[in-house]
């Protein structure tokens, strides 16, 4: 009895303590708004964008510098974001164009890049992404551009081959697909989803026998939307979907590799500034002559330029002509950057700058 009485003591103590705590958490937040606030004055008065992704990815690796523990890096990352997200409400509400409707896994990426006190617009296909940024309708949008099992995002590259806009950030999401339905399993029907999702789900597929009853739709949200509306179908989306559709999840993480990652970008208007761990993404088409192709990525390797990604599609403009989308390491203010691209230029027909931008530190 003496030692739950000591216990139970210990206990008030120690949420006392937290009360103290939070007292003055709650004081330095209101002081930390005030700053955000102010600096939302003095952007607009110069006209500097409210989202700087050089500065977030500044704040972020400085939290991971200084972390004395107990809580991981990942959980300060997650209260930061909300706190930069507050921080553009007091300067400036932000919208964010995302693929929709609400629910998809592009709504999860944006949401967790932006957090919730930014607003979020839906719309039809990626390509309307790239409009609203243009447009000015949106000041951010949130695209899909590469998945670890299935490669390239089709329509995001492109987009990507023909816009003005710049990438300004990366996101990469743990992606965990789950089948949503109101009736179990041995019920299911009809399964939606998008195509690359079925790719991602494909020996699960198999192994149910739902394979060759899934029908592809434009997105996740947009599948679990059609699922909710009809007896025995169901859908492979997010848990928000699941939410937001009223789904219950009846498999859950169902994708064939659990280390299933999506790299977005965020488009924007402007390219941030230089971090030191940066990445900048070029499409360009070469000439058409024997080892043209080869030449460019010589150019890279001479200037000591790693690249981290090369993926093509046909240019459009031709017929068996393509355009060639490479992620190299370094902005392109660096200097051995800087020069690879304009010595690139000096060999291809086209060459677009998509963008520099933070390199994301690891999959949320």
């Amino acid at each position: 009895m003496a030692a739950k009485k000591k216990g139970e003591s210990k206990l008030v103590d120690c949420r006392a303590r937290i009360d103290a705590l939070d007292e003055q958490i709650l004081k330095l937040l209101s002081e930390r708004g005030a700053a955000a606030a102010e600096i939302g004055r003095l952007k607009a008065a110069d006209g500097t964008p409210v989202y700087a992704p050089d500065r977030e990815s500044e704040i972020l690796k400085k939290l991971r510098e200084r972390n004395p523990g107990p809580f991981p890096d990942s959980v300060l990352a997650a209260v930061y974001r909300e706190l930069m997200s507050g921080s553009f409400l007091l300067e400036r509400p932000l919208r964010i164009a995302f693929l929709g409707p609400r629910g998809s896994f592009s709504h999860l990426a944006a949401s967790g890049k932006f957090g919730a006190s930014v607003e979020y617009e839906p719309v039809a296909d990626i390509s309307a992404i790239f409009d609203e940024i243009e447009r000015e309708h949106a000041d951010f949008g949130v695209v899909p551009v590469e998945n670890s099992i299935g490669g390239g995002i089709i329509d995001t590259l492109d987009a990507l081959a023909n816009t003005g806009v710049k990438i300004c950030a990366e996101i990469l999401r743990r992606i965990h697909h789950n089948l949503l339905s109101r009736v179990p399993l041995t019920k299911v029907q009809r399964v939606y989803s998008k195509p690359e999702v079925f790719e991602q789900c494909k020996q699960w597929l198999m192994e149910t026998g739902l394979l060759d009853k899934t029908i592809a739709v434009a997105s996740t949200s947009k599948a679990a939307e059609q699922a909710s509306a009809e007896a025995c179908a169901a859908a492979i989306g997010s848990t928000l979907a699941a939410e937001l559709y009223d789904l219950p999840i009846q498999c859950p993480r169902v994708e064939d590799d659990p280390q299933n990652v999506t790299r977005f970008f965020v488009l924007g208007r402007r390219a941030p500034g230089r971090t030191g761990a940066d990445k900048t993404a070029v499409v360009f088409a070469t000439a058409h002559k024997a080892g043209a192709l080869v030449d460019v990525l010589n150019v890279f390797r001479d200037e000591g330029v790693n690249l981290t990604m090369i993926t093509s599609r046909p240019s459009r403009r031709r017929q068996w002509e393509y355009n060639f989308f490479v992620d190299a390491e370094g902005h392109a203010e660096d200097a051995n950057v800087h020069r690879a691209l304009a010595r690139v230029q000096e060999l291809c027909v086209f060459v677009n700058v998509l963008g520099s931008f933070p390199r994301a530190a690891e999959a949320f």
